[in-house]
């Protein structure tokens, strides 16, 4: 057996000369060991394509040198592959031959067996394991993979054992221009300023292209304009679009559309091509300044015009927008000078809006002529002079005269009066003149919707106000009336103010206590010991602000259980005086309070106070309501009037249940009634009354027991008229029986009948009932016994509820003493 790690042999590399000629190569033969050359062909095959035809092979490598390094690191040289670059062209269908691999050591002879593997290996090549030609199976696209990397082995058919060492090569895909240039980013959108000069960047188009970049011309685009000429140009190659007109008025023109053309192939014929639009906007620059469409504006306004009111509006007019459009207008005053209007900007539509800024008189002066000037807020001195931001035009208002109401000489009135003021006491007066040339008298009167109360009156002639009713300070403490003046001749106008009477207090109520208080002591409280903090209000309001006083009532004898002690800041506390208060000696105490004000004169009053004797909880608590307090007023521990509650509610709940169950027992019996009766509906009501019971002594035999009730009917109606069709069957067949005998077909046929109908009638009670039919013989002078054949049917009173069986009726007056009933 050889030894495999010492075979050499010599390795030949081929360079191709050019991406195109893969077939016809030239190259250059070096003794090296097989990893060696596996190394060089691996970076060869890994460089781009075009690079190893653009390096020279010839000149790239020494093979001295590396023939040098190889005899350096072995003394033997390995056997190697052979191969040449493989190549495919994407996109072909057809199965064809791309190349061989083959181990110098393949003499032809069939003993070499190679295996490929790796990246598609199987899928997209396969290898003939005979002579190592590698064939594709399907068409390849490079944009979805450019290159394949593969190993390729040789195994000796004999020894089954490898020849050569797994060896890794690439497999690259030729590009094709299989795919159109697309734009990126879309869509696209651009502004530039009007007036703009020539060359001025407006956006830039991109477009790629999937093809390979370093194969041909197949991804070299080459870009130019379809539509926009001659106002825009685009560089051929970057894509980027310029302005080739100047002065673009915006004005004119606010918006363009260029459509941007892309090629592949530098523009040949057979290449694919896209387009894009771009859609560029002219900004606005402030190369317009305002201009008035008049030179003269006339107003009109009322003498009687409030202050604010609006007079008119002017607009100067800008060809720019935004705030280029921005313009201040102002006024020039005339010759006087009196500045009664003033001129605003309106924000929205940039007019100017003249305002009233002082009262007119049309008395005094009927004419206004002034002059109004608009200027831009924003100048750009590139396209105008400053002169040309401005405009002026004339103002001229004429003042209307107008009828005009009483004016008061005081816009508003207010006066004091203290609430003890006497009736047909003077308030005061007030004065309304008439503004125009002819002076009109002038009377006065209250508005009774402003004085409710009617406490004041008002003088017409002279306009003076006076008491007319008591006034109390603590119910009102303003009064707000309004005094209305009106001409007595022409048009009557009238005007109106508010007289404004504050009530000024007096000490007229007496202090009381804050609230009802509730005190109480515990048992076994020490003297001197705080029980309750007390407090007062008073209804009037002094200017110094209250001060109370709280003491006791003077008695020659000192109160034995509480004093009072005055805290000098409105309040007091009531103390205990003793230490042995307990609820067996007295369960409350009364305490008289006097509570004394600071007015002037002094008022003040006086207030019992109930102190409850409590058996206090450890926390000094004293319950005051619900149960607890309830059993200490009635003298009862807690715990029994919890047992007296609880008694209480389980008689309620026996109660409650007794009601239950009677009212349960009352609807069985009902039930056990309305069932008997519909039983009886169920059945012929000439029959259902004659079916017999026999018995002796009393007793009786049930054989249709127990009752069961029936089911709901649902036709009820058409039962009632099957059943009168079988009573006149029955009637038929009895007035016939006394000539036949038991064994004739007409009585035979009549039980049939009546079996079948109990057997096919679905609303039958669910229980099996025996039926007797009794031939009772023929020619009987008396007749028949039995009442089925009687026409008349007897009307029977309704039995009891308790009772569900039918009425039974003694025979013994025809049977003598046998006592048989039915």
């Amino acid at each position: 057996m050889r030894n495999r790690s010492h075979w050499t042999s010599d390795t030949f590399i081929r360079c191709p000369l050019s991406m195109g000629g893969a077939e016809e190569m030239h190259g250059w033969t070096v003794k090296m060991s097989t990893p060696g050359v596996l190394a060089v062909v691996t970076f060869f095959s890994m460089i781009p394509g075009g690079v190893l035809s653009d390096m020279g092979c010839t000149q790239g490598l020494e093979a001295p040198q590396f023939a040098q390094g190889s005899t350096h690191l072995h003394r033997r040289l390995k056997r190697g592959w052979i191969w040449k670059q493989l190549f495919v062209p994407e996109e072909d269908p057809t199965p064809r031959v791309i190349g061989q691999i083959k181990s110098d050591s393949d003499r032809g002879e069939f003993s070499i067996k190679y295996i490929l593997s790796g990246e598609g290996a199987g899928d997209a090549f396969a290898i003939n394991e005979h002579s190592g030609e590698i064939r594709t199976l399907k068409k390849l696209d490079r944009e979805e993979k450019a290159f394949y990397v593969l190993q390729a082995q040789a195994i000796n058919r004999r020894s089954n054992e490898p020849e050569e060492p797994q060896s890794e090569f690439i497999i690259k895909v030729q590009d094709i221009n299989d795919n159109a240039p697309q734009f990126l980013n879309e869509p696209y959108v651009s502004s530039i300023p009007e007036m703009c000069p020539t060359g001025t960047t407006v956006a830039q188009v991109t477009a790629t292209d999937a093809d390979d970049p370093m194969f041909g011309n197949n991804a070299k685009l080459l870009y130019s304009i379809l539509q926009g000429e001659p106002y825009f140009s685009v560089e051929p190659k970057t894509g980027i679009i310029v302005t080739s007109w100047s002065d673009m008025d915006r004005e004119a023109r606010e918006q363009y559309l260029v459509v941007v053309q892309v090629k592949d192939m530098l523009g040949l014929s057979g290449g694919y091509s896209s387009s894009t639009t771009v859609t560029v906007s002219l900004t606005d620059v402030n190369d317009n300044g305002p201009m008035f469409q008049h030179h003269l504006y006339t107003f009109s306004v009322p003498e009687n015009a409030a202050v604010g009111t609006t007079v008119g509006r002017i607009m100067a007019e800008d060809g720019d927008i935004g705030i280029n459009a921005r313009m201040t207008y102002t006024l020039n005053d005339d010759l006087e000078g009196t500045s009664t209007f003033i001129i605003t900007t309106d924000p929205v539509t940039q007019e100017g809006v003249v305002l009233l800024a002082q009262p007119l008189d049309y008395e005094t002066k009927r004419r206004f002529v002034m002059e109004a000037e608009a200027a831009n807020d924003h100048v750009d001195t590139r396209f105008l002079t400053l002169d040309d931001f401005t405009d002026k035009t004339t103002l001229k208002i004429i003042v209307d005269d107008v009828d005009e109401p009483p004016a008061f000489l005081s816009a508003v009135y207010e006066w004091k009066v203290p609430e003890n003021a006497a009736v047909g006491t003077v308030l005061g007066s007030v004065s309304a003149r008439d503004t125009d040339a002819v002076s009109n008298p002038i009377r006065y009167s209250l508005d009774k919707r402003s004085d409710s109360t009617k406490a004041f009156k008002m003088d017409p002639n002279n306009g003076t106000i006076t008491v007319v009713r008591a006034l109390d300070r603590e119910a009102a403490d303003w009064h707000n009336v309004t005094v209305e003046a009106k001409e007595t001749t022409q048009n009557h106008l009238s005007s109106s103010v508010v007289v404004f009477i504050k009530v000024l207090d007096i000490n007229d109520n007496v202090p009381r206590l804050a609230r009802d208080y509730q005190p109480y002591i515990c048992e076994g409280t020490q003297a001197g010991e705080f029980i309750q903090l007390l407090s007062a209000v008073d209804a009037d309001e002094p200017v110094e602000g209250h001060h109370f006083y709280f003491s006791m009532v003077p008695d020659k004898h000192i109160n034995p259980n509480f004093t009072i002690r005055d805290n000098q800041d409105n309040t007091a506390g009531i103390l205990a005086r003793r230490s042995t208060f307990t609820r067996k000696d007295r369960t409350q105490y009364f305490l008289p309070v006097v509570v004394t004000d600071s007015g002037s004169p002094a008022l003040s009053s006086t207030s019992t106070l109930t102190i409850s004797v409590c058996s206090c909880q450890p926390a000094g608590h004293c319950p005051t309501g619900g149960v607890e307090a309830l059993a200490l007023s009635m003298g009862v521990s807690l715990q029994t009037l919890l047992g007296i509650f609880v008694c209480l509610v389980t008689l309620t709940v026996l109660s409650v249940l007794m009601l239950v169950v009677r009212r349960h027992r009352r609807k069985q019996q009902g039930g056990q009634s309305v069932e008997v009766k519909e039983l009886e509906l169920e059945l012929p009501e000439t029959v259902s009354q004659k079916v017999l019971y026999y018995g002796s002594g009393g007793a009786e035999l049930d054989f249709c027991q127990p009752v069961v009730p029936l089911r709901h009917h649902p036709r009820r109606r058409e039962r009632r008229l099957r059943r009168e069709d079988v009573r006149a069957s029955i009637r038929m067949s009895l007035r016939e029986s006394h000539l036949i005998g038991p064994e004739d077909d007409v009585f035979k046929q009549f039980i049939l009948d009546r079996l079948a109908d109990a057997d096919q009638d679905p609303y039958v009670p669910p229980f099996d009932c025996l039926r007797i039919y009794a031939y009772e013989g023929c020619g009987s002078p008396a007749g028949s016994l039995s009442s089925l054949e009687s026409s008349v049917v007897e009307f029977v009173p309704e039995q009891p509820v308790g009772n569900p069986r039918p009425p039974l009726v003694r025979l013994t007056p025809w049977y003598g003493e046998e006592d048989t009933t039915f």
